[in-house]
């Protein structure tokens, strides 16, 4: 069973849930503890998923003990309820709820760059066609869309079949005659199959009924091509690699046009040099050059699993430097870790990490001709990252390869990275239209600079709070008093100037903490530097195992208002802090409970 997946009834037994009289039955039904909903069978039908769907995730209050849950014999797993009533209004306040919490994604995502590698797990499986649906959704909804898909699973079960043994050296396949062959058969089968995915419509009725004739029999738009330039990888250490390619430069322009003119672009792993001849890429080369070059919003990779931490918990954020101390332990932990993490991603960033003894003795070099041309620093035309299998047989560092693709491009100014487990039904949408979505998100900007307070930081956060100290929006704090609560103090620090800062003071026994002293400069106000800043106090007070943020303001509550601080009572502020309160001042209370995120 795939971590995260648990069972979510008491008996191994045929079930049933009785909605509108008609008894539906639940034998392959899981519950998904990220996703934190049921999941169908993937052999059960669009209308019957619906149906059970409305009842299980929508209707009934709790995945565990649920009443309406009765077994072949009739006897409900809740004596004291046998049946949940079921109001179609409840179903319409649900999806009207969903549409208002989503509406600012989808109004942030329109227009917006996403790269979508789907992994060869992932593609030869049944869960292609749920995400071909819901990648028409994200078209649909104004989001431009690459997709790459990966064929190694692919092209080796092809060659086996044909007696051929697959070969890999590092990070690339030895592309020989047979090889290409096959990535070229296999490629063209499954872009065809992605394009007929795509093309499915709605039903004429639908349309029919809202009086849009004109779409009846209009598709989607798939645009593929030569958009790829690649060279042969040459010999590398004595290897001939043969038909190998590396991607020497991507069709930017062109690609940018047909995203323009409203098409879903699907890139294969096949570049074509410039003597005219079909070279076979690393599919994750071709996906992070992509990202890079066209300065994709997002690049999402599509996996048969997700990313977990020692007690196997989803990772759900990370920023840079929490994935490269994730890299950096699994690295110390295993040398074959380790010398992969240096094949891959090059001498510099593997000295970064503080991997200065690994041998490389029976590595692959990652340079394309002698020596110096590193993943991670390579100025050369190559831009992308080339990962390969090696990882696969490191089954405690599940996607490390994945996650050093991550860290490259987020490096190369790609905001935000996410690895989604694509088993879990509709994890594209969960992920992208939800507060915190089902995957791991790694962000390059997120956090940027904050940091806690330093003594040397005292003057500059003194200089920041006092015109606001002045104009009467926060107390007078005097340097002895900023001195004593300097370690509960958060700043934002940019070329070595302090442009926000803020206090967090935690209340462990009620499980809770104050925010105070909360100013940014003038000329950062509007560009996201104080959300940015409530944003990690609210991690932080989460990490500390507390519930809820509260605070004391006369001039800024709206602000605060509209990130979720609603109006509260004395009652709901510790008694500790209760005693110091001026009450002369007439500050109102605001507070914010946090969601834990596991």
């Amino acid at each position: 069973m795939k971590p995260g997946w648990t069972s979510p009834l008491p008996r191994p037994i045929s079930k049933a849930v009785l909605h509108r009289g008609a008894m539906i039955f639940l034998s392959g039904y899981k519950y998904h503890k990220f996703a934190g909903h049921f999941l169908p069978p993937c052999n059960m039908s669009f209308k019957g998923r619906l149906a059970v769907d409305r009842v299980l995730n929508r209707c009934l209050p709790s995945a565990i003990g649920i009443s309406a849950i009765v077994s072949n014999d009739s006897e409900p797993y809740d004596s004291q309820v046998s049946s949940v009533p079921i109001n179609p209004r409840d179903s319409q306040t649900h999806f009207v709820s969903w549409f208002r919490e989503a509406w600012p994604y989808i109004q942030g995502h329109q227009g917006s760059t996403f790269v979508l590698v789907i992994s060869a797990e992932i593609l030869g499986s049944s869960f292609l066609d749920g995400i071909c649906q819901d990648l028409s959704l994200l078209h649909g909804l104004g989001v431009k869309l690459v997709i790459i898909p990966s064929t190694r699973i692919q092209i080796d079960g092809l060659l086996l079949q044909r007696g051929q043994s697959p070969n890999y050296a590092g990070s690339y396949r030895i592309t020989d005659i047979a090889a290409l062959e096959a990535s070229m058969e296999v490629a063209g089968r499954f872009q065809l199959d992605i394009e007929a995915k795509l093309s499915s419509q709605p039903s004429i009725p639908v349309l029919r009924r809202h009086g849009n004739k004109e779409r009846w029999h209009v598709g989607i738009g798939v645009a593929s091509g030569n958009f790829i330039a690649a060279k042969r990888r040459g010999v590398v250490d004595g290897v001939d690699f043969g038909a190998t390619g590396e991607v020497k430069r991507l069709d930017v322009a062109r690609i940018r046009k047909r995203l323009d003119d409203n098409c879903i672009v699907i890139l294969s792993n096949l570049g074509y040099s410039s003597s005219g001849e079909v070279l076979k890429c690393n599919t994750y080369e071709v996906a992070t050059a992509c990202a890079r070059e066209l300065q994709a919003d997002k690049l999402i990779l599509l996996l048969d699993g997700a990313l977990l931490d020692d007690n196997d918990r989803l990772i759900r954020f990370m920023t840079l430097q929490d994935a490269d101390e994730l890299i950096r332990k699994w690295a110390a932990q295993s040398e074959t870790a380790a010398r992969y993490v240096k094949s891959v991603a090059g001498n510099d960033y593997a000295k970064s990490l503080g991997l200065v003894t690994v041998s490389m003795n029976g590595g692959a070099s990652s340079s394309t001709e002698g020596d110096g041309c590193d993943g991670m620093d390579d100025d050369s035309d190559v831009h992308g990252l080339a990962i390969g299998v090696q990882d696969r047989h490191l089954s405690d560092h599940g996607y490390l390869s994945e996650l050093i693709a991550a860290v490259f491009v987020c490096r190369g100014g790609v905001q935000r990275v996410h690895l989604l487990d694509a088993t879990i039904e509709g994890a594209l949408l969960l992920e992208l239209y939800s507060r915190d979505g089902v995957g791991t998100m790694i962000a390059s900007d997120q956090y940027e600079g904050t940091r806690a307070a330093e003594e040397s930081d005292l003057p500059k956060i003194e200089e920041l709070l006092q015109p606001l100290e002045e104009s009467g929006v926060l107390i007078k704090r005097s340097r002895e008093q900023l001195m004593r609560d300097l370690e509960s103090f958060i700043v934002v620090e940019r070329d070595a100037c302090i442009i926000a800062c803020a206090a967090l003071f935690p209340y462990y026994e009620e499980k809770c903490a104050e925010v105070a002293a909360f100013a940014v400069v003038p000329e950062c106000r509007g560009s996201g530097q104080g959300d940015k800043l409530l944003d990690y106090m609210e991690n932080k007070a989460v990490s500390m195992g507390l519930k809820s943020l509260f605070l004391l303001t006369t001039r800024t509550a709206d602000w605060f208002m509209r990130r979720g601080f609603v109006p509260c009572t004395i009652d709901y502020i510790p008694e500790q802090r209760r005693a110091n309160i001026n009450l002369a001042r007439g500050s109102k209370y605001y507070l914010k409970k946090l969601e834990t995120r596991t």
